[in-house]
């Protein structure tokens, strides 16, 4: 890699550990990450501004490609624009399950229980719209092609879930397809591709998870070393 005064800094941040600091850290990382669960019963509690901010701060770290940050999170807190999102993906949900979906799809979530209802849209205080940017850059106002933007879009979101877990908070991703009223609703370009949609807030008591959902695969069948 060129390397060059003018362009690169020292690296900060990057804290060395010893071994089994690194086993420890990674294993506390998974059982916290493992206690995570898709909910689709929150309660209406508030949730701070300020704390959905600093998750989407910690998406916003991402890697991307030529780091041009393809991204952008609409967080839609207001009842009367999260009812709007609402009917919208009902409407195309319920396309969805009447049978543009086929068969083995729906075999595939009868596990789940999940139907062409989705009350939670409006209860979860926040709703954080993803975008996916076809055209941007590393600076803002930049109009330039976007590379790797789905792979890109994607890390960012798995570390939004996670910040949202860290935060103690519960989230359910929801892709309605087509999306492309969120365009319209959240006043976002045609040049930006919605993503999906992510519920956060506090799960409602007594809230329950499919037993499906349960099942993870072991660790040596979706890995290998050599």
């Amino acid at each position: 890699m060129k390397s060059d005064p003018r362009t690169h800094v020292p690296l900060q941040g990057y804290v060395e550990r010893a071994p089994h600091e690194q086993l420890g850290r990674a294993e506390a990382l998974h059982r916290h990450l493992s206690t995570r669960r898709s909910v689709r019963d929150f309660a209406p509690t508030p949730v701070d501004r300020a704390v959905i901010e600093a998750c989407v701060a910690a998406a916003g770290t991402a890697p991307s490609g030529a780091n041009h940050q393809p991204w952008f999170f609409a967080c839609v807190g207001s009842p009367e624009k999260k009812r709007e999102i609402r009917l919208a993906a009902e409407a195309e949900e319920r396309a969805f399950y009447s049978g543009k979906a086929g068969e083995e799809w729906l075999d595939a979530l009868a596990p789940i229980g999940t139907d062409a209802q989705k009350p939670y849209m409006e209860t979860a205080p926040w709703l954080i719209c993803i975008f996916a940017q076809r055209r941007g850059g590393a600076e803002v106002g930049d109009n330039r092609k976007n590379y790797y933007i789905h792979e890109s879009v994607g890390i960012a979101t798995g570390l939004l879930i996670a910040a949202c877990h860290e935060a103690g908070l519960a989230t359910l991703v929801h892709t309605p397809n087509p999306m492309s009223f969120l365009n319209r609703l959240c006043d976002r370009p045609d040049t930006e591709k919605p993503y999906l949609i992510l519920a956060v807030g506090h799960p409602a008591e007594g809230a329950k998870v499919p037993k499906h959902a349960l099942k993870k695969k072991a660790l040596g069948d979706i890995c290998s070393f050599s």
